[in-house]
């Protein structure tokens, strides 16, 4: 299923790519469904920088099924290769539970919209084949695998849109500052 966020952010696009590359940690505070984001590796290659973050769910789980379920449920990696001179950034994440049923890759691309004004247009593609999940029946798959597509691709959208936001305020603060 097709993945789908754009936004346009009243700052340049130098500002707009260069904190949603390196400050993604710091604007944690304004994204409402993400507690926590680690960067686990920075490589940088020229004018391309690779980041793999793991991304932490900020839902609320009771404390004895926090402790057995959050890592595997409730986290996931993006791994990210930011591309200065087409100014984008190709990503992919993995989730940890159901790892190989799942595959979601996209494309955020920053346009210059002069002004001091940015869109930054993201597209993508989530698929999940539960026949790879042992659990799940095989005459179940199919429909489950679709329901579960478009309950994530709401979610993914809808958090794609507030890193935007996010994006937005951490910019208006950090001018602020």
């Amino acid at each position: 299923m097709r993945i789908e966020a754009d936004a346009v952010l009243r700052h340049p696009r130098e500002a707009v790519f260069t904190a949603y590359r390196d400050d993604l940690p710091a604007f944690v505070e304004f994204l409402p469904n993400v507690r926590a984001i680690e960067v686990l590796e920075r490589r940088e290659e020229g004018g391309v920088v690779h980041l793999h973050n793991r991304m932490h769910g900020a839902t609320e789980l009771p404390a004895p099924l926090a402790q057995r379920l959050e890592e595997r449920f409730l986290s996931w990696d993006d791994r990210a290769r930011w591309d200065r001179s087409e100014w984008s950034c190709r990503w992919r994440i993995s989730t940890h539970a159901f790892e190989s049923a799942v595959r979601c890759t996209g494309r955020s691309d920053f346009i210059d919209l002069g002004g001091d004004r940015t869109r930054l247009e993201i597209g993508g593609e989530l698929s999940i084949e539960l026949g790879e999940v042992k659990a799940v029946p095989a005459f179940l798959a199919g429909s489950l695998g679709r329901t579960a597509e478009r309950f994530l691709v709401r979610q993914i959208s809808a958090n794609l849109a507030a890193v935007a936001d996010a994006l937005a305020a951490y910019l208006r603060e950090d001018t602020v500052a």
